[in-house]
């Protein structure tokens, strides 16, 4: 495959692998409230049933939080088509399914009524999470693609968004055929491959570790991660080595374990020998990040924020991480160690799941083990091939760095960092990166970002950007949208106040588009800022896209359920004043 089949192919990946975050974001609170109920801590029988109410029913989540992650604005109408296309899917199925001859075997009337329901549910159960999965991809994509579909005036009402959960529920009878008809064999495709990774044995456990390293630069390691967490193995209906935990299987865990000793202990001890190999005077002023990096690593297993502050300084020292990875793994299972968590391998969960943990002390002294060669590798390295780790920067990056205004607030600097709001085609966010399409590449300014707080940069194909920040991104992306939609400052320099003055905008033009909004009734605000139009409309689903780009528009972004931004291909405050001429 060519590079650019590569980049294309990763790039189609991409919303895959944010989507699966969101459904994966309730894991921490289910985990917390099993745990909490169980008779060894808070014996709360209401408690523990509270949580393990989100894992039996993990499919139906997937389904909507991977279809309002795919939606292009996070539309709730696309969790509900998620859900709609899930439920026809499994109960389609479940009615479509032949029952094995030994299912009922000696049981007649309800017995036997009773045991065909068991096995189904059993059945469908093991599929749940690939059919939410895929169930929210599709209504996810129908939504982005139907959302402001115009159907005829006698069927107006069944248009726009109140189209996507029909078309949803229509594409889940396929599913509900394809599943319900070869049931068999997607059961014994899973069990095959549940079976073939458990007779790998070390190197099955070593090939994850090393792959989820490996696959972070992409944002990958998502969809690795659903496979060995939510599909693999079965224990009384519980599938995946996650949910298999935290149901009582004592073979569960091999997935989980070998991600503590590295995250606990190996990552924050690569932060110590980053603070002890910075440049003396510049020790004081990323120490404190540093030290919060470490923190957060320990305490919680997020990593990335490390991980990309040498990842690409020193490509040999982060494959050496993910060997270690690798080994964790190992070893962790070789020792017999069974750990276990509901969001990431860091202290939190730790505690809150070592009653349910096997041989749990051990993670110690293998994790004072990481620890040292941790330190001892980064040390070496960075000291040895002069990385330019945090505090060893060039001095023309910290210029460039010094030079970033300081009183901008967050959500307009990163803006501005990344080309202005022109460069900016869609902003989101998972849970450690910005994930962005912007028009131009090359108008990132990267030292401006980490001065920001970036800590890494990748680049999946020619227009998707992603910017590692940590567990701020959502909250930096909430921002960048907030000031998208409101009012941009007016420039402060008189020539280019004469420049906009100086280009009216065709009247022709703005009526066109106000026309295309649905009416100057159906437009309550709109700005211009940059090459943006920022409209806040009475009812978006009468958006005609067709006529605006007869009117000149190059891209359409919608950052809330009421508003949208349209780019346009010169100064859009013109074209803004011409349309409220015209209401």
């Amino acid at each position: 495959m060519s590079s650019n089949g590569v980049s294309s192919a990763l790039g189609a990946l991409q919303p895959l692998g944010r989507a699966l975050m969101l459904p994966i974001a309730v894991l921490p609170v289910a985990g917390l409230l099993l745990r909490l109920g169980q008779p060894d801590m808070m014996n709360i029988a209401f408690v523990a049933a509270a949580g393990d109410a989100i894992f039996h029913n993990l499919g139906l989540i997937f389904a909507i939080g991977v279809a309002v992650g795919f939606a292009k604005d996070g539309n709730g109408a696309a969790g509900l088509a998620g859900a709609v296309c899930f439920l026809i899917a499994t109960n389609g199925a479940e009615a479509l399914m032949t029952l094995p001859v030994d299912a009922t075997t000696g049981l007649t009337g309800k017995a036997a009524d009773l045991a065909g329901t068991a096995f189904k549910d059993a059945a469908i159960n093991h599929l749940s999470v690939p059919i939410g999965i895929l169930s929210g991809v599709i209504a996810g994509g129908f939504y982005n693609r139907f959302g402001t579909i115009r159907l005829p005036e006698y069927l107006a009402f069944f248009g726009g968004r109140r189209f996507v959960p029909i078309v949803s529920g229509l594409a889940g009878l396929m599913i509900a055929a394809g599943v319900g008809f070869s049931s068999g064999g997607l059961a014994k495709g899973i069990d095959s491959l549940s079976h073939a990774v458990v007779a790998a044995g070390p190197l099955g456990l070593f090939a994850y570790g090393l792959l989820n390293r490996l696959l972070i630069v992409t944002g990958l390691h998502h969809i690795l991660n659903n496979v060995a967490w939510f599909i693999l193995g079965d224990f009384h209906g519980a599938t995946g080595d996650l949910h298999r935990f935290f149901a009582g299987d004592p073979s569960a865990g091999a997935f989980m374990s070998g991600f503590f000793p590295v995250m606990m202990f190996g990552l924050p001890a690569a932060c110590l020998a980053m603070w002890r190999s910075a440049r003396p005077e510049r020790r004081a002023a990323v120490g404190g990040m540093l030290a919060s990096l470490a923190l957060t690593s320990f305490l919680t297993g997020v990593t990335e924020p490390i991980e990309f502050s040498f990842m690409f300084l020193a490509p040999a020292l982060y494959a050496l991480h993910a060997v270690l990875t690798g080994l964790s793994m190992v070893i962790m299972d070789a020792l017999g160690v069974r750990l276990g968590f509901s969001f990431s391998a860091g202290l939190f969960d730790y505690v809150i799941n070592f009653g349910k943990a096997t041989r749990p002390l051990l993670l110690i002294p293998v994790g004072l083990v990481y620890a040292g060669v941790y330190y001892a590798a980064f040390r070496f390295a960075i000291v040895r091939f002069d990385l330019k780790t945090p505090g060893r920067e060039p001095l023309e990056e910290l210029a460039a760095m010094a030079g970033v205004k300081r009183d901008t607030p967050r959500g307009r600097g990163f803006i501005e960092a990344l080309g202005g709001a022109g460069n900016l085609v869609s902003i989101d966010a998972c849970t450690t990166r910005l994930r962005l399409v912007v028009a131009d590449q090359a108008a990132i300014d990267e030292p401006a970002l980490k001065a920001l707080g970036a800590r890494g940069f990748v680049r999946p194909s020619p227009r998707d950007l992603q910017v590692v920040l940590g567990p701020i991104a959502d909250e930096v992306a909430r921002e960048m949208r907030e000031a998208l939609g409101a009012p941009a400052p007016k420039p402060a320099v008189a020539a280019e106040k004469a420049s906009i003055a100086a280009a009216p905008a065709d009247t022709a033009v703005a009526r066109a588009v106000l026309a295309a909004l649905g009416g100057a009734a159906n437009v309550r605000q709109v700005e211009g800022a940059a090459n943006r139009l920022l409209v806040a409309l009475a009812d978006a689903t009468l958006i005609d896209v067709e006529a605006l780009k007869r009117a000149g528009l190059r891209g359409l972004a919608r950052t809330a359920p009421d508003r949208a931004q349209l780019i346009f291909p010169t100064a859009a405050e013109p074209l803004a004043a011409a349309i409220r001429q015209n209401q």
